[in-house]
């Protein structure tokens, strides 16, 4: 029954974007938006692999990491870099922690209430909503990321301190989200590319859960 609901919604969702195809113009902004949000919230949970590229603003060099995500609703999150150093950013739903073991620290904080979540790792954990926190527009696609799909800008509609603006990227297809690039305020671009990635895959909750290690510091 679950399996069958999810290939109703994304069904809608898939002929909700097709409608502009079909009308010969590419769907607007706004509709793709309303598309994702639809998609996303028919979705439980998900895993991919990712590579993270950071250049600019306060780094004079480009830095790139890899690693694999999990994600699962309602606010879990497991972010594990591999490579070329291990870290962890986890959410079990209340709380969020991001641990570097080379420096032997643990960040902790609460996890934002939907109404404050308004970046798009949030939002594909079933936090806050898209057409609603932030103003659609189209741009160019991303020099890193492959060809062939959408590029979404969002601004965010109330102001955020950790960046100005973001873009996804879709694949206009299957609506899977294939990129997400942040700009910060100093000018820096942090973009997420995403591959394998896996819907509905049944993550266990014990995914997500984290122990503080003991005689790490803990930065509240």
């Amino acid at each position: 029954m679950a399996g069958r609901t999810f290939a109703v919604i994304a069904f809608g969702a898939w002929v909700a974007l097709s409608a502009s195809v079909i009308r010969g113009a590419e769907p607007t902004a706004d509709e793709l938006a309303q598309a994702l949000q639809r998609k996303y919230d028919a979705v439980a949970d998900f895993s991919a692999d990712f590579v993270h590229t950071y250049q600019g603003g306060v780094l004079k060099r480009k830095l790139t990491e890899r690693g694999k995500v999990l994600i699962k609703k309602p606010g879990k999150m497991r972010w594990d870099y591999d490579a070329p150093e291990r870290k962890q950013f986890i959410s079990d739903g209340a709380r969020m922690y991001f641990y570097i073991p080379a420096d032997r620290q643990v960040m902790v904080s609460p996890v934002p209430p939907d109404a404050a979540a308004t970046t798009p790792a949030l939002f594909l954990a079933g936090k806050g909503r898209l057409v609603a926190e932030f103003a659609a527009s189209y741009t160019d696609l991303p020099a890193d990321l492959p060809t062939g799909n959408l590029a979404l800008k969002l601004v965010p509609k109330s102001k955020q301190t950790e960046y100005d603006w973001l873009v996804l990227v879709v694949d206009p297809a299957s609506l899977a989200i294939r990129g997400l690039v942040t700009i910060d305020a100093q000018g820096g671009s942090s973009t997420f590319a995403f591959t394998n990635l896996k819907e509905n895959v049944g993550l266990a909750d014990d995914q997500f859960n984290f122990r503080i290690p003991r005689g790490v510091e803990v930065v509240g």
